[in-house]
């Protein structure tokens, strides 16, 4: 059985949490410097080592058309959580950036298991780490997030973002699992990591 609550890092293990302001700035801005920050939830999670950026005047972009019931979260302050079902099946974690109204987002690709990766195993139903958290949907299988924390602030719990405590070698290439602007170069990763859910063109 999955434990509901798993006890929070030692105070001082990780870096400080990451503010509504450090969200408050261009998408292209956050986004890579997301690579490296340690994203738990209820205590469980890891190191961020993959994210896709998607800015309100992006064809793939949710708010591209305007704001709906399912985009809405995206339209609201930053530094909350849009979450929201891909293709049905499983359910995607993103970040909330720039200023109110201005509906732009980070999607969380992939993280690297550091907590609770008991847990984790216990929701995915496997023993590969690597596995784990390599992909949107896998990660919020692994963490437990759901439809249910949509709209909830980064900043306090069951949400907690630990700014990264050096600078990491980042990567960029295409996004992948789209078919709008797919070439724009705003998938960003940590180079060489084994935990990406999908390599960077070489």
């Amino acid at each position: 059985m999955v434990p509901s609550r798993i006890p929070a890092p030692a105070p001082g293990a990780l870096g400080p949490l990451l503010g509504r302001r450090f969200f408050a700035r261009s998408v292209h801005e956050v986004a890579p410097e997301l690579i490296g920050a340690t994203l738990l939830f209820d205590g469980v999670g890891g190191v961020i080592v993959e994210v896709e950026a998607y800015h309100h005047t992006d064809p793939a972009a949710h708010s591209y058309g305007g704001q709906t019931a399912r985009n809405a979260v995206m339209f609201g302050p930053p530094g909350i959580a849009y979450v929201y079902r891909s293709y049905g099946i499983h359910w995607c974690v993103n970040v909330v950036c720039e200023a109110e109204g201005s509906a732009s987002a980070v999607l969380i690709r992939a993280l690297a298991p550091t907590h609770g990766v008991d847990a984790m195993r216990a929701r995915r139903g496997l023993d590969d780490e690597r596995m784990l958290c390599s992909g949107p949907g896998k990660l919020t299988q692994a963490l437990g997030i759901t439809i249910a924390h949509n709209g909830l602030p980064l900043d306090a719990p069951p949400f907690a973002i630990h700014r990264r405590s050096a600078n990491p070698e980042i990567v960029a290439g295409p996004r992948i699992g789209i078919s709008k602007a797919a070439d724009y170069p705003w998938r960003f990763g940590l180079q060489g990591s084994r935990f990406l859910s999908k390599p960077f063109p070489i």
